[in-house]
């Protein structure tokens, strides 16, 4: 039987409730996908509480996930049956044990790379990529701010940033996390507090800012961002996991001539091309450098509430992913 998640309102964790789907044959340039392991990110939980209305009601939501080919539609080529796939989509519909696919969406994987490590990273490290090669290309003569490095995409970003030879400052929550940060390229690291964050970053830049600030908090840190930023700075928003950010005068900006973006990744691999050239690229990075990732966590496609609550909690969770049954 094919199951999905449902959601029917926007709420709390308790709002995900599996329910019998009919999935249907694969139409033309389609794949009918058997999935084996779905991604939970922190933008699932924006599209289950309402604060990104871009899932229609009643919806299945879900970003992310690896499967196998069960199926192919009139006018594929390139794929067989059996083929290991993963994808990303702004069309959500991942929370589920079946679906139909997009061909253009379809990645084959690596042998190499297993499905939890694909259904858990690969949007994050995506994510990273487009956030250090492209919003903001770093290099060796950088100085950034990372906040919540200590988080999923923080330690990739961090990590990332470090190889590129970018000097990296984190922030996180805890003592304990600070540790973590460390080892993920940190050269510094702050226990973020909302009074000290700027004068502790402007210390360890001898007053000079940094060049770049990576900020997934939003409302809790944006505006201590922008001031730990030098002249021509760029804050790169990618998140708000406290809140949504206020409305911002021109004019602060024009103070030191900085510059703000907020970045989707969806709109960054629109393209065909560019999707797979990223791809490539993060799935090359996954096989030959050894990064630093938490222990997979699998939680049953039924318990998507628990994982969901799990991750809002800031516990930390490491890498949360469902297993359909």
């Amino acid at each position: 039987m094919q199951k999905a998640i449902i959601v029917r309102e926007y709420g709390n964790s308790e709002v995900l409730r599996l329910e019998d789907v009919s999935i249907g044959d694969p139409g033309e340039g389609e794949l009918l996908i058997r999935q084996t392991a779905i991604g939970v990110n922190y933008h699932d939980v924006y599209v289950r509480s309402g604060l990104y209305k871009t899932l229609s009601l009643p919806g299945i939501p879900g970003c992310e996930a690896v499967g196998v080919i069960e199926k192919i539609g009139y006018g594929v080529r390139g794929f067989q049956q059996g083929d290991r796939i993963g994808y990303l989509t702004s069309g959500y519909g991942a929370y589920a044990t079946h679906r139909l696919l997009d061909k253009n969406l379809a990645l084959k994987l690596p042998n190499a790379l297993s499905d939890e490590l694909i259904a858990t990273n690969f949007l994050r490290a995506m994510t990273v990529q487009m956030l250090v090669e492209q919003v903001a290309t770093l290099t060796s003569d950088h100085t950034i701010l990372v906040t919540a490095a200590a988080g999923g995409v923080g330690r990739l970003i961090c990590q990332w940033a470090n190889l590129l030879g970018a000097s990296v400052i984190g922030t996180v929550s805890t003592s304990e996390k600070a540790m973590l940060a460390k080892s993920y390229g940190c050269k510094h690291s702050i226990v973020f507090n909302q009074k000290n964050v700027i004068a502790n970053v402007m210390d360890l830049t001898d007053g000079a800012g940094v060049d770049v600030v990576y900020d997934s908090v939003g409302a809790d840190t944006f505006f201590s961002s922008l001031e730990v930023l030098v002249a021509c700075g760029h804050l790169v928003n990618f998140g708000q996991s406290s809140g949504p950010v206020d409305p911002i005068f021109m004019s602060t900006l024009a103070n030191k001539s900085l510059t703000v973006s907020r970045p989707i990744l969806f709109h960054y691999i629109q393209k065909p091309k560019q999707y797979n050239d990223m791809a490539i690229s993060v799935f090359n990075t996954f096989k030959n450098i050894d990064l630093i990732l938490p222990d997979p966590e699998p939680y049953s496609l039924d318990k998507a509430s628990e994982a969901h609550e799990i991750l809002e909690s800031r516990r930390g969770g490491g890498s949360l992913y469902l297993i359909p049954e």
